[in-house]
C-alpha cells in the first residue's frame, strides 16, 4: 500500500460481518451457527459485540446502521 493511500479500519471483524450477512438473509441463530461451524452462543456473542461497537440496542438497529454505513448489502 502506498503512503498516500488511506484505508479505514474495519469496524466489525470478518466473522461479525459474516454473522450479520446471514442474519439479513433471515437465518436463525441456530442456522448461522451451523453454517459457520460455531456454537449458537458464539453467534449471540458476535451479535452482542457488534451491537456494542455500533452503540445500538437491538439486532434490527444494528442491521440498519450497518446498511447506512455501507458495511452490509441486502
Amino acid at each position: 500500500m502506498k503512503d498516500n493511500e488511506y484505508k479505514p479500519k474495519q469496524l466489525l471483524t470478518k466473522r461479525e460481518k459474516e454473522v450479520f450477512e446471514l442474519l439479513v438473509q433471515d437465518k436463525t441463530t441456530k442456522e448461522i451457527a451451523q453454517e459457520l461451524f460455531i456454537s449458537e452462543k458464539t453467534v449471540r456473542n458476535h451479535i452482542s459485540n457488534s451491537m456494542q461497537k455500533l452503540g445500538v440496542k437491538g439486532r434490527s438497529q444494528a442491521v440498519v446502521e450497518l446498511l447506512r454505513m455501507g458495511e452490509l448489502k441486502l
